[in-house]
């Protein structure tokens, strides 16, 4: 994730992101420019006159081509910090289950096993959200687990059953377990909807048909153009192709918050994050 001062013009207008961007775009830019730049020498040079068209059509939809646009960011966005939030909350009953289990037993070795277990369900998360990384192993000890293609829901499992077996010890009674168990629900809550994020996406007719009207508009638009800038039609295309299909890229980058580009949700920092918290909740002594 990129962390940036909001506030600083000059850095933004120029930062090495925008490059980046540029650089991807660049080959399509240059074809852009080749076939502005033929459309410019059939209309000047080898026709009488240019071809004089009205440019209220491009007017009209590019009003209703920045709409689609709107929408598409505004849905992607709302992805990514629907993504946030869950992680968020995942920090926060991280926090909380730990904090509880600190102060309703004095079990070290169900300590040690929180300790261990909490932030060793947040990184197989953040592992079953990146799909193309491979799942680390279960815990040493935990081998009626290991089967577990879903691992996230095996730590689930394996902090459940361990709170169960408090519960039977008497080291938790039935309300302070009722508490642990409403915690360890809305960690399997928060996974829940973190899937649903990644394996809903944009639905593919409404990426494809903005695709295709953000092409459609942008090659018929040197044919209005040339009448008016003449040659200058083929940076004014250009610029205009940059835009937008720029914003539709981010819109592409952001819709899927939990991957690794640069603007994605930083899971690594967050993971480090519930494991130094957890750990410092549980290995402290009650004073």
């Amino acid at each position: 994730m990129i962390h940036y001062n909001p506030k600083s013009w000059f850095s933004l207008i120029f930062h090495a992101y925008n490059r980046q961007v540029l650089r991807k775009l660049l080959p399509a830019m240059a074809v852009m420019g080749v076939f502005t730049a033929g459309i410019c020498y059939v209309e000047l040079e080898l026709l009488e006159q240019p071809i004089q068209l009205s440019n209220a059509v491009h007017s009209l939809l590019g009003f209703v081509l920045s709409l689609f646009l709107v929408f598409r960011t505004n849905t992607a966005y709302d992805r990514w910090w629907e993504g946030r939030k869950q992680w968020g909350s995942l920090v926060n009953v991280s926090r909380t289950l730990a904090l509880r289990l600190h102060e309703f037993t004095d079990n070290d070795a169900a300590h040690a096993h929180f300790n261990h277990a909490i932030p060793s369900f947040a990184k197989a998360l953040r592992d079953h959200l990146r799909p193309n990384q491979s799942h680390p192993a279960v815990s040493p000890g935990e081998s009626d687990l290991a089967g577990f293609e879903h691992v996230p829901n095996a730590w689930a499992q394996s902090m459940e059953r361990h709170s169960a077996k408090l519960l039977a010890e008497g080291e938790l009674s039935a309300q302070q377990h009722w508490l642990v168990a409403q915690n360890l629900e809305r960690m399997i809550d928060i996974l829940g909807a973190c899937e649903r994020i990644l394996k809903t996406p944009v639905p593919h007719s409404y990426s494809m048909f903005l695709k295709k009207f953000i092409f459609l508009y942008v090659v018929t638009l040197p044919i209005g153009f040339v009448g008016t800038f003449a040659w200058w039609s083929v940076p004014v295309v250009m610029l205009v192709f940059y835009i937008l299909v720029s914003v539709e890229l981010i819109a592409e980058e952001i819709e899927d918050p939990f991957g690794v580009d640069e603007n994605d949700l930083p899971l690594n920092a967050l993971c480090d994050t519930i494991e130094a918290n957890v750990s410092e909740i549980l290995t402290s002594k009650k004073g």
